[in-house]
Parts: structure tokens; sequence; C-alpha cells
């Protein structure tokens, strides 16, 4: 009798203890809950904490409300000056409405980015026809102008510039927010692109392209080159000239005055003893004019100056003339 009242107790406290684990359960802080009843919803976004439910009445099904991300495939758009770009992007979202969202997906997240991953191709597609491939990639500084969703981002990346993305991504993002919050629920954050390439079959040809407009602004530089050297060289024969002829006129300028400096000094020293400087002038011509072994001179004696200091020695013009 004794056993059988233990057993009782036991099996008593045992479903006692099934009953209160079934019947309590805890949502974490990075989660939010719904209560179902046979599959119906009966309680919705359930908060963080210890909560209890009636056992094999009541399941709960528990969702991650962190950020989650939905990575696209790299897909090939058309901007609106006809040129093609393939864009790699993601996609930042977050369950708001945890009801919502088990009715759209039974709560399994790779059939929410199955929903998502389309609408957002969809939303960018759209975005990119209307703007040119200049606006894409251009980068600016960032103002207190621009919209409030790119200042804030452009602040927590902790850069002050702003590439044209941003803007652009604004409108996609707040469309595509709206349709999620009435079809599934979820919030998006953002939507980020992680890089923008052109089609392998374009590269070369902007290659191409670009090299050939690399050339003809070298040649452009080298013509100017080559014009400034020749007005610099131009300048420089110039100069030269103007220095060269400058200094041929002080050099005939102080040969003028040495000369003329010169000419006074003889005349100063011939009007001292006029029959010297002569006689000395005379010596010097003589020295220049025979000192040569084979010089002939075929003068006439009687009617050249020339020959006045050997009349003088003689006396005699006739024998001066004789060998």
């Amino acid at each position: 009798m004794f056993n059988n009242r233990a057993l009782v107790i036991v099996i008593v406290l045992g479903i006692l203890a099934w009953v209160g684990s079934a019947s309590l359960y805890t949502v974490n802080e990075t989660e939010r809950g719904i209560k179902l009843r046979f599959g119906e919803i009966v309680e919705n976004d359930i908060q963080p904490g210890l909560h209890f439910k009636w056992p094999v009445l009541n399941t709960v099904r528990l969702f991650d409300t962190r950020v989650l991300s939905v990575d696209a495939s790299a897909t090939r758009y058309l901007t609106s000056d006809s040129k093609a770009v393939i864009v790699d992007s993601f996609v930042k979202w977050q369950i708001i409405n945890p009801a919502q969202y088990y009715e759209a997906t039974r709560g399994s997240e790779q059939a929410a980015e199955r929903l998502i991953a389309p609408r957002t191709d969809e939303a960018l597609r759209n975005k990119f026809g209307q703007t040119t491939l200049t606006q894409i990639v251009r980068e600016r500084p960032a103002t207190q102008s621009d919209n409030q969703e790119v200042v804030k981002k452009v602040q927590e990346e902790g850069s002050d510039v702003a590439t044209e993305r941003d803007e652009l991504m604004v409108d996609p993002i707040s469309q595509l927010d709206q349709a999620m919050r009435r079809e599934l629920g979820v919030r998006i954050l953002d939507i980020r692109v992680k890089r923008i390439e052109l089609p392998s079959e374009v590269t070369q040809a902007v290659y191409e392209r670009m090299n050939s407009q690399r050339e003809q602004a070298a040649r452009g530089y080298r013509a100017e080159g080559t014009r400034q050297a020749e007005e610099i060289r131009a300048d420089a024969d110039r100069q030269r000239e103007e220095t060269l002829a400058s200094g041929r006129q002080i050099a005939e300028t102080t040969r003028g005055e040495g000369d003329a400096s010169a000419a006074a000094i003889y005349s100063a020293a011939y009007q001292q003893n006029a029959g010297f400087f002569d006689f000395y002038r005379t010596l010097q011509a003589y020295r220049e004019s025979f000192k040569g072994q084979n010089d002939l001179m075929v003068l006439s004696p009687s009617s050249n100056q020339f020959l006045q200091l050997f009349k003088q020695g003689n006396g005699d013009a006739s024998s001066l003339a004789t060998p």
C-alpha cells in the first residue's frame, strides 16, 4: 500500500513538473514571439521575459528581431543614358510585426528573402532607369541641404563625402519599406550598393575610348609644350642678340673713348716737343718698314718726306738711293 502511494506521488509530481515546464517559456531580448492555439494567432508581439501558455493548447513561435540582411545577386540594369551596369547590392531588414510576418512566410527567413529580393530588384531597376551613369558614380561633400537619411548615413559612416548613390537610394528604400510593412510586417532599413561594374562586353570599348582620350590629351600637352619651348627659345635668342648688341655698343663706345683719350695724349705729347715727336714716329716707321730681310722699296729721295732723315744724315739725296 505504501509503495503504491509513493508511486502515485512520483507520477503526480512528474505530471506537475511537465505541466510547469510546458506552461512557462522565455523570450530573449533579441526576440519577439506570437502565441498560437491550434494554428490560430491569439497573442502577437510578445515582449522579452517569462510568459505562461497552456500546454498542448498553445504553441509559441519566436522570431529574431535583430537587423538581418539579404544579399542580392549581381544584376544588370540600364541607366537613363543607355549605359548597362552590373550592380551588386544587399538589403537590411528587420521584423516589426511577428504575426503578419508569420502569416506571410510561416516564419521562414528564406521565404522572406525570396519575397524581398524581387521587390528590391524592381525598385532598383526603376531608379537606375531614371539616373545617368555619371550621377551613380559621382561623389560630393555632404551638406545639410541633403536628405536627412543621407546625412544620417554619412554621419554613421564617419565620412564627410556623400555619393549620388546615397541620394538615389532614398526613394527605393521608402517605396520598398512601405510595401514590405504591408505585405510582410518587416521594415527596410537600407539598401546598400556594394559594387557597380560595367559589363564585360563594354569594358574593352570603354578602355579603348579612355586610352584614345588620354592619347589625345597627351598630344595636346606635347603640342603645347613644343609651342612654349619655341617661345622660350625665341625669347632667349632675342635676349642674346640684345645682350650682344648692347655689349658691342658698349665696347665701341669704350674703344672710341680710348682712342679719343689716346689721341688727346698724343696731341699733348706732340705739343710739348714737336720735333722729337716727329723724329720718334719716323724711326718707328723705319723699324716697321725695314724689319724684313727681303723688303724692297723704290722711292724718290728728292720728292718723298719719308727719307728726310737720310737726307739730313749725308746732305746728298742721290747717294742714299744707291745700294
